[in-house]
Formats: C-alpha cells, sequence, structure tokens
C-alpha cells in the first residue's frame, strides 16, 4: 500500500514522501493517527501542486536550518549527574535533557529532532540535531560525576 506521510517519521520518512507499507500498518495505524493519506491519483496531484507551490518556502525553512545548525557547531555541554565508581551514572541522559541543557544556552530545540540513545555512563559522547532531511548539526557533551557537598 502506498501512502503519503504527513508527519516526519524517523522509522518511516519525512513529510509529503510516498512510501510503501503494510496494508494493515496503513489502515489501522498511519491514516487513523492522521500521520499518512492512501497515494490514489488525486492526492498526488495535489501534493505535486502543494510542493510547487511551497518551494519558495522551503528554500527559506532550508536556510534559517542550515543557521541553526551552524550555530550549534561549536556547542560544546556538559552534564552532570550522581555516578557510582565503576561510571555508571544514577539516571539517563535522553534529548530531553540535552534540550533543556540546549535551552539553557538560548538554544530552542524541540526533543523530538535530537536523535539519542540514552547514555548511563560517564565519558563523552554526541548527539545529532536533526533539523531536516538533509540539515543536522552534532552537538557534543560529556557526562561528570557531580561534586559531592561536605
Amino acid at each position: 500500500m502506498k501512502v503519503i506521510l504527513k508527519e516526519n517519521l524517523p522509522s518511516l520518512g519525512y513529510k509529503d514522501d510516498v512510501v510503501e507499507v503494510k496494508s494493515g500498518y496503513g489502515r489501522n495505524y498511519l491514516i487513523p493517527q492522521g500521520l499518512a493519506i492512501i497515494a490514489s491519483d488525486a492526492a498526488l496531484k495535489q501534493r505535486a501542486e502543494d510542493l510547487k507551490q511551497r518551494a519558495h518556502k522551503i528554500e527559506k525553512i532550508h536556510a534559517e536550518a542550515e543557521a541553526a545548525a551552524a550555530a550549534l557547531a561549536d556547542v560544546k555541554l556538559v552534564i552532570a549527574m550522581k555516578a557510582a565508581a565503576n561510571g555508571a551514572t544514577y539516571g539517563s541522559v535522553n534529548a530531553a535533557r540535552i534540550s533543556e541543557e540546549l535551552a539553557k544556552l538560548g538554544h530552542e530545540i524541540d526533543k523530538k529532532i535530537i536523535e539519542l540513545e540514552p547514555v548511563r555512563v560517564l565519558g563523552e559522547h554526541v548527539a545529532v540535531v536533526r533539523f531536516l532531511r538533509d540539515v543536522h548539526a552534532d552537538v557534543a557533551f560529556e557526562v561528570v560525576a557531580e561534586e559531592e557537598e561536605a
């Protein structure tokens, strides 16, 4: 079954992509959730017309995304967490935590566009902030042990 995505779905594709999915997944999940529509001839013509009209807007969005990615190029975060002697942390650093730390520095980034597996050890790591399909920034961060107050 071919569907047109209405939103970005990391596992499937990006908005306005035409993708092939199993019919049960499309009919029972994607379409009822409003994430996709069936790729009929009429829908494909409408998509082509929409893309043509949005071409100049897409250029502006692309430029803004590249500027935001450039602003994150030199950012290095230091996140303090309680940790055991072996370097394992109590808790984890996830996309929401990275988003909060970036907000403290003045970069408002939605946690949904940050690609990161939860980090549960001390050390240096990298999170990928994917603004658009082809525009992303790598944000380096270091997880350090909190200093205990005496």
